[in-house]
């Protein structure tokens, strides 16, 4: 099968002279020594078996992701990256005649994959007046008889608005009626801007993927996992992983291993990068409401402006580039009048870029 491009990754690896990288959706870089400094540099790989590791992925590791969501260990399926978590479920779900409830906007692998496992996407609305939030009932009612999962990504990629428990709760409960499983995408977890909460797993009819690439904010591990109560459905996700990559790595699966156990220290640096970014670019948001909009992100290391004329954001985003400032324009989320400005990677000299891109708005 003949995908769609990819937008956003083809935007991404373009070759560029960039100074300032707002495109992304990850948290500050970590260096390798940075990562085994963490917890005192107690990490020593030198006698580690370089033999394969159980498909399932380390019994230490799940249990490591399975304290950060408060869940059992039983139900944690590793995966390269949140990439192969999507594609084992939908795998695992994938029928003839088989459709998935997107939201638009939306990140584009979600579409591409449901596509490669002979699925059709089919998309629920976000709207920008209601800050991106998602109703339950209208959301239940669109699932027929073909769908097989829902899928919410909380906190939202690319506007940042967050699923409230009791909505996840009421839309768990109205798809089950159906015989439909809701997918939670939460790569961006537990990074919030208002108060704390619990990531969706363990909620009756609910499955969650998640990452080490956004809030964790270490991509180059690869590691992703799904959260999956349903013994059934994660045998076969287990199963097709033997097909695909037999298993990860154990190399990674260390990495990631000591990284989770110092988790704390990671969320504190990305938590004070974002915020302190995220003020930086509501300043910038005031000075520039005569031409653009947006909804302020409750979570995630994202936001998703759009040009108050209507205008596409593309040929903006070109020339910014042009300039050493990446940004995402619009058209990779479906809706080609925004842009989406990552905040939660430029540890420093956020400033420096968000002068550049209103001096270009006052200019262009």
């Amino acid at each position: 099968m003949e995908l769609p491009p990819f937008l956003l990754n083809e935007w991404l690896e373009r070759p560029r002279d960039l100074k300032f990288n707002l495109a992304g959706s990850a948290g500050p870089r970590w260096t390798m020594n940075e990562l085994i400094q963490l917890g005192g540099g107690q990490l020593d790989l030198t006698d580690l078996p370089l033999s394969y590791a159980p498909t399932a992925g380390a019994v230490a590791l799940r249990a490591e992701i399975a304290s950060h969501h408060d869940v059992d260990p039983d139900w944690v399926v590793l995966t390269t990256g949140a990439a192969e978590a999507l594609l084992l479920l939908l795998s695992s779900l994938s029928r003839a005649g088989g459709n998935v409830l997107l939201p638009m906007p939306t990140y584009a692998a979600f579409a591409g994959t449901a596509q490669f496992v002979h699925l059709e996407p089919r998309y629920y609305p976000l709207s920008r007046d209601c800050g991106f939030g998602i109703d339950p009932a209208q959301v239940g009612a669109l699932a027929d008889a073909q769908t097989v999962v829902t899928l919410v990504n909380s906190p939202h990629n690319p506007s940042g608005a967050v699923l409230e428990t009791p909505d996840c709760v009421s839309l768990a409960h109205a798809l089950a009626s159906k015989g439909v499983p809701l997918l939670l995408d939460e790569v961006f977890h537990p990074v919030y801007f208002d108060a704390p909460r619990r990531s969706a797993a363990g909620i009756e009819n609910v499955i969650v993927t998640g990452d080490m690439s956004k809030a964790l904010s270490l991509p180059g591990l690869r590691m992703g996992w799904v959260i999956d109560a349903n013994a059934q459905r994660r045998e076969s996700m287990i199963r097709t992983r033997s097909y695909i990559a037999w298993s990860g790595s154990p190399v990674l699966e260390a990495l990631a291993l000591h990284a989770m156990r110092g988790r704390s220290v990671i969320l504190q640096r990305v938590n004070s990068v974002a915020s302190a970014n995220l003020k930086e670019l509501r300043a910038f948001m005031a000075r520039v409401s005569d031409v653009l909009e947006w909804v302020p992100p409750q979570a995630g290391l994202v936001a998703f402006p759009w040009f108050r004329d209507g205008r596409e954001s593309r040929p903006f985003c070109e020339r910014m580039a042009e300039r050493g400032v990446l940004l995402a324009p619009g058209d990779c989320f479906g809706m080609p009048e925004h842009m989406r400005v990552g905040f939660g990677s430029q540890a420093d000299g956020i400033a420096g870029a968000l002068a550049i891109i209103e001096e270009e708005l006052r200019t262009s």
